[in-house]
């Protein structure tokens, strides 16, 4: 797909609260309100979140003893960003099934 063919299919998405992964790990959340020819995408209310570290993880593991011990991400209210198109890995979008159901859809 190219990068024309790209926007009007992500254009299709205007309005609708995405979850975008980046390159380098983090994952934006947010309402998307534009796209661009180079497929950059603009989130507003949005949210970025980070994996916690492998340092924070080892350390969770050792003091509950338990290997599977989960670690939460930390998050931060970011507002308004431009997530750039060249660095996006997986985009979701949230998809009402029932009133008050929603269930994430990865594109």
């Amino acid at each position: 797909m190219d990068n024309e063919q790209a926007t009007i299919w992500l254009s299709q998405f205007i309005g609708k609260n995405l979850r975008i992964h980046a390159s380098d790990g983090r994952v934006f959340g947010g309402q998307m309100k534009c796209t661009d020819k180079d497929r950059n995408i603009i989130l507003a209310l949005a949210h970025e979140y980070r994996a916690p570290s492998p340092e924070s993880i080892r350390q969770t593991v050792e003091e509950t003893g338990y290997p599977s011990a989960s670690v939460a991400w930390s998050s931060r209210y970011v507002g308004l960003v431009v997530v750039p198109g060249q660095h996006i890995t997986k985009i979701e979008f949230e998809e009402s099934v029932l009133p008050g159901q929603k269930s994430m859809v990865t594109l």
